[in-house]
């Protein structure tokens, strides 16, 4: 007998925000390996028929769905028709998300609201339509990607900081409030992954030198790497599979050592 069956999404709906591409298209692809149903969400038609071309390519039927997270009416609609027309939703997953990289001092307010509208305030608006369902059922996994910026902090990143540590304990509230029902809310939190957002910090200067911050992140991190978007995905199905039923609460850190790390001695 297989005792690892529990790691299957087998019959399992999903909803992955912002999966058109990078680390939302690299989890919800392995969930639809391990059997889930997939739906997901982007904030323009172009982006969703650039997710539905690409999930296609691989093979994968998916749901696409044209959604600004941050408007609540719109999410609690984008849930009532996934719910109606695929299932309910049983695995959620908090990805959606933008930075802005400016100093605090000369970030405009307006941009400040805009991260953590995107960053914080939408993963509480898409936990909170799809809750209740699961409350109903008694049975649901919410994944939240966090950040190791909810740990630490760096120049140029405040809003995305202060996003991300707001939703590392959303999580461990939706933990605290929501255990009771069968629901188990975690988060991952990514080191620095190859995506198309951070292309333009790994760029080949016109000297042929590496990018600063490419080097900076190489010699920061113990794995002397950027990590790839794949080696989110085995930690998000364990979260997502009835594997983790006594896993609530938790940040489930994926960076390459980095916040083990203190750097390098000097010889």
């Amino acid at each position: 007998m297989n005792q690892y069956l529990n790691f299957s999404l087998q019959g399992r709906v999903a909803l992955v925000t912002g999966a058109s591409y990078g680390i939302g298209f690299a989890i919800a692809s392995a969930f639809a390996e391990q059997g889930a149903t997939i739906c997901f969400n982007d904030i323009n038609q172009e982006l969703v028929n650039k997710g539905l071309a690409a999930y296609k390519e691989k093979g994968i039927p998916v749901h696409g769905y044209v959604c600004d997270v941050t408007d609540e009416p719109a999410v609690q609609a984008m849930v009532k028709e996934i719910t109606e027309t695929v299932g309910p939703i049983d695995i959620l997953v908090n990805n959606a998300g933008i930075i802005r990289r400016v100093p605090m001092h000369e970030m405009e307010a307006s941009d400040f609201r805009r991260v953590i509208d995107i960053d914080l305030t939408a993963p509480f608006i898409v936990a909170k339509a799809v809750l209740p369902g699961m409350m109903e059922r008694r049975h649901g996994k919410i994944i939240n990607i966090c950040s190791m910026m909810s740990e630490l902090g760096r120049e140029t990143v405040s809003a995305y900081a202060a996003a991300k540590g707001g939703l590392k304990m959303l999580t461990r509230n939706i933990c605290s409030e929501y255990g009771q029902y069968n629901i188990q809310c975690n988060g991952i939190g990514p080191g620095y992954i190859a995506t198309p957002q951070t292309a333009p910090l790994r760029e080949i200067q016109p000297d042929g030198s590496r990018h600063p911050f490419d080097a900076f992140i190489c010699a920061k991190t113990p794995a002397g790497r950027w990590l790839d978007p794949q080696e989110l995905t085995e930690p998000a199905v364990f979260l997502a599979s009835e594997a983790s039923n006594a896993v609530n609460g938790h940040i489930l850190y994926v960076d390459g050592g980095i916040l083990a790390y203190i750097g390098k001695q000097p010889k």
